[in-house]
């Protein structure tokens, strides 16, 4: 199995690539859906947040004003790194579980999409990794544009994150995202071609089929030795 690493930054256009492996067939694990239920009402995520944030930041129906929440984290450093520290071992699992799922399912090839993804580290267990990058002054413009607020926001908005210029000199491949749609799909086409390649063995070894292959072999394998000791004995 090849899990593809996959990042960039706020308003880079990383929803757009995530859409196009989709489109490619290729399955996407999403940390951000997995974001949402680790915090929906009820859950240990939420009870964590409620008791360090308190009841102010729930809306009328109990659910975690994602909104509010954002504000306070994007405009405070410690209690973004506090947020995060609450969340991780939750965040974890429900990634872990649902790459299990598509694992089970047969699948060869996920992409694992986490914002966070060198801040986690959970680069060390994706090969390759793809980063969405944007110019500096597109990635503003497209930001205030997306969320409707001041270049100043934007600008801080952007700063509380991993600088994209660090992930870009990261990553195996990189989707210059500053062009055209046009253009990052005709990029998208090469990336495609590189993260579908055959499987090396290794690969091969950690995907359904090479398990239950390793499974097999070594039942057989086993069931083989006894029959030789039996025989040997006299016992047959």
């Amino acid at each position: 199995m090849r899990l593809v690493g996959f990042t960039g930054g706020i308003a880079s256009g990383k929803s757009t690539v995530s859409g196009l492996f989709k489109s490619a067939g290729v399955p996407v694990v999403d940390a951000d859906v997995v974001a949402r239920n680790v915090v929906q009402k009820g859950t240990g995520g939420w009870k964590k947040i409620v008791k360090t944030f308190g009841n102010d930041i729930l809306l009328e129906n109990g659910e975690i004003d994602r909104a509010l929440l954002g504000q306070i984290v994007f405009s405070d450093p410690e209690k973004r790194e506090l947020l995060n520290r609450l969340l991780a071992s939750h965040m974890s699992c429900g990634i872990f579980w649902e790459i299990l799922k598509l694992w089970v399912k047969g699948c060869t090839v996920i992409t694992v999409d986490i914002l966070l993804l060198f801040e986690t580290k959970m680069d060390r267990w994706t090969n390759p990794v793809v980063v969405v990058w944007v110019d500096p002054k597109t990635h503003i413009e497209r930001l205030m544009l997306k969320d409707g607020c001041s270049e100043e926001q934007a600008q801080s908005r952007i700063s509380a994150q991993l600088a994209l210029d660090w992930k870009k000199s990261e990553p195996d491949i990189v989707i210059n995202n500053s062009g055209s749609v046009e253009d990052t799909k005709e990029q998208f086409r090469e990336v495609l071609k590189q993260v579908s390649a055959p499987l090396t063995w290794k690969e091969r070894m950690r995907s359904r089929d090479g398990f239950l292959s390793i499974v097999i072999c070594t039942a057989a394998g086993v069931l083989l030795a006894r029959i030789c000791v039996i025989r040997n004995l006299g016992l047959d």
